[in-house]
Parts: C-alpha cells; sequence; structure tokens
C-alpha cells in the first residue's frame, strides 16, 4: 500500500455537482479502524501495529471517488481511561463526532461485545449522528457467532446498515465505499482532489518513527514515548539525489534513564535498528533521499507537559 503525505491546500474548484461526506471512526483499541482507513484511503496515512493505543489523535484520510470527497476521520481507541495521555485520547476520540455525517462504529467480532463497546454504543445514542455498524474481522470468527453478535448489537442502537468486512484482507471494504458515496450530502469539496491527508509532513515523519519502535521494542517503553520532528531541512535537486534530498532530525523523548537504555539498545542496535526502518518508509513516501538523525532525551514529565500534548495534536 502507497503512503500518502500532505500536499499544499488549495481551493478546490466550484462544482454544483459536488457532494461531500465526513465519516468518523470510533471503536475499541485495535479495532482496526487505522487498518480500514487506509485501505479505503489507498495509501497509509495512519501508522498501524499490533499494539493497543496506537493512534494517539485524529488522523484525516481523504478518497475522491467521482465528484463525490469522502473525508473519513481516524480516532483514538475508546476505553476507560485513568492516565493523561489516556483522557486526552479518549477526549479526542469523542469530539471527533462533532460535524460528522456518519458515525461509524467498528467492532472487532473476534472480542466480542465488552464493557468498551457497551459505553461506546451508550456514547453514540447519546448524539443525533447518523449511525452504522461496521463488524471487522469476520474471517476469523464463525458465521452463527457472527450473525449473534450482529443481531445483539443492532438491539442495542439504531444503525442505518451494516456491513461485515474484513480491514486487513479488503473484503467488503468496496460495498463500505459505495454506502458512503451513495449517501453523502451535495456540498463543495473541502480538499484538493489529490490530497489523501491533512497531517502535516513533519508530523507524518514522526509517527513513522513511532510506528518502528513500537514495532521493535516491548512491554511498557512504547507507550511512554513521543517522536518530535526538530528540524525538516530540505537540500537542492542535485545530479546525485535527482529528486532531491532531506535532513531530518527527530527527538525521541523518555520519561527516564532506564527506558532510554532500552530505546537505544546495546551498542545503539536498536536505536540504529529503527532508524533505518524510518529512513526506508520515509524515502518511499517522499520520494527523495533522506538523513534521518534520531536523539534519544530524558524529560520525566513529558506525559503532563501540555506543549507535547499540542504537537500531538491533542488537549
Amino acid at each position: 500500500m502507497p503512503h500518502a503525505t500532505s500536499t499544499k491546500r488549495s481551493k478546490p474548484m466550484s462544482n454544483n455537482n459536488q457532494k461531500c461526506v465526513r465519516i468518523t471512526f470510533v471503536g475499541t483499541p485495535n479495532a482496526g479502524k487505522s487498518t480500514l482507513m487506509n485501505r479505503l484511503v489507498g495509501a497509509k496515512v495512519s501508522i498501524v501495529t499490533p499494539k493497543v493505543q496506537t493512534t494517539r489523535t485524529r488522523v484525516t484520510g481523504i478518497k475522491t471517488v467521482g465528484e463525490t470527497q469522502i473525508i473519513y476521520l481516524d480516532t483514538p481507541g475508546i476505553f476507560k481511561p485513568n492516565k493523561m495521555l489516556d483522557k486526552s485520547m479518549v477526549k479526542a476520540a469523542w469530539e471527533g463526532l462533532k460535524d460528522t455525517d456518519f458515525t461509524a462504529l467498528l467492532v472487532d467480532v473476534q472480542k466480542g461485545i465488552g464493557d468498551e463497546v457497551k459505553m461506546i454504543i451508550a456514547g453514540i445514542n447519546s448524539r443525533q449522528n447518523k449511525n452504522i455498524l461496521v463488524l471487522n474481522k469476520i474471517d476469523l470468527i464463525a458465521r452463527e457467532k457472527l450473525l449473534d453478535i450482529t443481531r445483539e448489537i443492532n438491539e442495542m442502537a439504531n444503525f442505518e446498515a451494516t456491513f461485515m468486512i474484513s480491514a486487513l484482507k479488503g473484503n467488503g471494504v468496496e460495498d463500505l465505499e459505495k454506502y458512503f458515496t451513495q449517501n453523502a450530502p451535495e456540498g463543495q469539496w473541502i480538499y484538493p482532489e489529490d490530497q489523501m491527508t491533512d497531517l502535516p509532513s513533519r508530523m507524518f515523519a514522526a509517527e513513522i518513527t513511532r510506528e518502528k519502535l513500537m514495532l521493535c521494542l516491548n512491554k511498557e517503553i512504547p507507550y511512554n514515548l513521543m517522536v518530535e520532528t526538530e528540524q525538516w531541512e530540505e537540500k537542492p535537486v542535485s545530479k546525485k539525489y535527482p529528486n532531491g534530498s532531506a535532513n531530518i532530525r527527530q527527538v525521541i523523548y523518555v520519561t527516564s534513564e532506564s527506558q532510554k537504555k532500552i530505546v537505544v539498545g546495546k551498542a545503539g542496535s536498536n536505536i540504529k535498528k529503527v532508524g533505518e526502518m524510518a529512513r526506508k518508509e520515509l524515502e518511499w513516501a517522499l520520494e527523495m533521499k533522506i538523513n534521518l538523525f534520531l536523539f534519544v532525551k530524558v524529560q520525566e514529565n513529558w506525559l503532563t507537559n501540555p506543549e507535547h500534548y499540542r504537537m500531538m495534536g491533542l488537549d
């Protein structure tokens, strides 16, 4: 799947035949929201890992189909929060339901209907949005159990439609997109036709590095770190690099020296591996030579520092 980086935003041309629809995905952590949005957009706009709470803030994905622009909003997983970061993430998810045409509840049918799913259903029931139900990972469950879950959830809320999909394999995703296209209200496009996300390039690069850290490290370390793109210096086109190049400096914040040692690894093995993986992916995404420099800093209070929350797009 290709990547999508934000392009310079310009005012779309006015067209009386245009339609525009906004869809917000909500669900528990690891329900498959980011995987589904990437599949629908046709490019990687939101990072994906097997670990819970990978998505920390709202991420926008954009797909223009004919005269219809579909704006998808990926939100952090909703659960019962305890820590300050958890509360900010859950708040960001609920705020994503403002000014949306459809709320799409994504349910991991393997996990079934737990207390957190019931809590989310109660939350969307209290709002006036049109709700649709998206049952994910249907290839991993028996048909009889799937039908029971479908029936039980539909009794809890008034859903406009129910879709059974596999976001990973793509089963049923085309039908979901067709539904959004057919039910889009008339309205001018918000983004240019070729734009796939509004995520700034600096934040996109930081998210790619954070994804590689979460994939390479274990325990609680991935949750207790943050990546900031501190410097982005683009170099002119040259014979050696006909597409140009960029020097990117990123800082990985952790909360203790012991975490720093784990991130760096023995003789720098972990940070070297993460940097190589992130650099290769950024070169592919940005189509230019990337020189990526990673630094690890200990900042004990980053989890309570409002400035860091603003950098992540959180309140």
